[in-house]
């Protein structure tokens, strides 16, 4: 269990204790309080309850889990905003901040000194969400299991996270010379360096995702089984690429002026027993598998980082039984601090640690 090994342990939460927003989304101003542990967020459809989920996520690791466009996380009408969030790691404050303004970027300070930019939060503070959208990693195409996974290595080993943005860097680079010595531009011996860089990143690629894969599979098959989804395995499909066997299909990668051999092409399979979930497994189960990895690998950054990450869980709870809402429960409370949003306390089978009622643009706790 997260919460058992955490106090053998010694290792220390990171708590958010109080959240200051100014003009971003619905809110103009709000300043609230939030307590350890599980925080449930009530409130009707529309009123605002998502928007303060997304506001915690950015301060904490620079970006939106909903949108890339910074432009729309600021109030309509407001030419900036900032979200400020100040908590505890341990006996050590933490002070976040991230500034939006239109047509300038953002800005990101920790502790008051300013970072180059403002992903680098997640370095700093891990934190894991749950939106509905996040089914795609389970009924989506391999391009999105390949980033959701690259995501996991950066927050579970952060040395490595720049693998996957060189490869792909690799990989364009002889994309275009593959096109250049296709149309006589070029000749195919200016191919060879790039093959041999594609290689060389591809093979520390699949071998750092294979690796998470691994970490993961024995809490994902257990989590999933509690929340009612059996014999649930992942495996990594696809085997690093050579020099060799880049080489070998040369002619084809030049006809296609791409390279079709490698971890850009490479998928996560997620089964039960024996049926692939992304082509056979329902919405229901694809729900669970997406809170099953979630879990999951909240429990190896607990383990591993030293801390339990902040957990947002958007809209998880409206269609999962009562049952599986109490397992979900515990596991989240297990952790240091989890905010879950609900259109009605009793969509929540445990009493929470708080309760924060949600109007348009208004926060209280009840």
């Amino acid at each position: 269990m997260v919460g058992a090994a955490r106090r053998r342990l010694g290792l220390a939460d990171l708590i958010v204790r109080t959240v200051s927003l100014r003009n971003i989304r619905s809110y103009a101003r709000l300043d609230v309080d939030l307590q350890p542990g599980l925080v449930l967020v009530v409130g009707p459809n529309g009123a605002g309850k998502t928007n303060l989920l997304e506001s915690l996520h950015v301060g904490t690791q620079g970006f939106s889990p909903r949108t890339r466009a910074d432009a729309q996380l600021v109030r309509f009408g407001e030419r900036a905003g900032r979200i400020s969030l100040r908590g505890l790691r341990g006996e050590s404050l933490v002070e976040l901040e991230v500034t939006l303004e239109l047509g300038e970027g953002k800005k990101a300070k920790l502790n008051g000194a300013a970072l180059r930019a403002a992903e680098q939060l997640r370095s700093e503070v891990a934190t894991l969400v749950f939106t509905p959208d996040r089914l795609a990693v389970v009924k989506g195409g391999p391009a999105v299991r390949r980033a959701y996974f690259d995501r996991v290595i950066g927050r579970l080993a952060p040395a490595r996270a720049h693998v996957a943005v060189e490869y792909a860097a690799a990989i364009a680079q002889r994309n275009a010379a593959l096109r250049r010595a296709a149309g006589g531009y070029s000749s195919r011996e200016a191919i060879a360096p790039w093959t041999e860089q594609v290689a060389i990143l591809g093979r520390q690629l699949v071998e750092a995702r294979t690796e998470v894969v691994a970490s993961l599979a024995s809490g994902f098959a257990v989590r999933a089984e509690e929340l009612g989804l059996p014999a649930a395995r992942m495996s990594y499909e696809g085997e690093p690429p050579t020099v060799e066997s880049l080489e070998a299909r040369l002619d084809r990668d030049l006809e296609r002026g791409t390279t079709g051999l490698g971890p850009h092409l490479d998928d996560v399979l997620l089964t039960s027993g024996t049926r692939d979930l992304r082509s056979f497994g329902s919405q229901g189960e694809q729900r669970l598998t997406v809170l099953a990895l979630l879990l999951a690998e909240a429990q190896l950054i607990a383990e591993r980082r030293g801390f339990a990450p902040l957990l947002l869980l958007d809209d998880v709870l409206s269609e999962l039984d009562p049952d599986r809402r109490r397992v979900l429960a515990a596991r989240v409370a297990e952790g240091g601090q989890a905010l879950i949003t609900a259109t009605q306390m009793s969509s929540l089978p445990v009493e929470p640690t708080q309760l924060l009622e949600v109007s348009p643009g208004v926060v209280r706790a009840a």
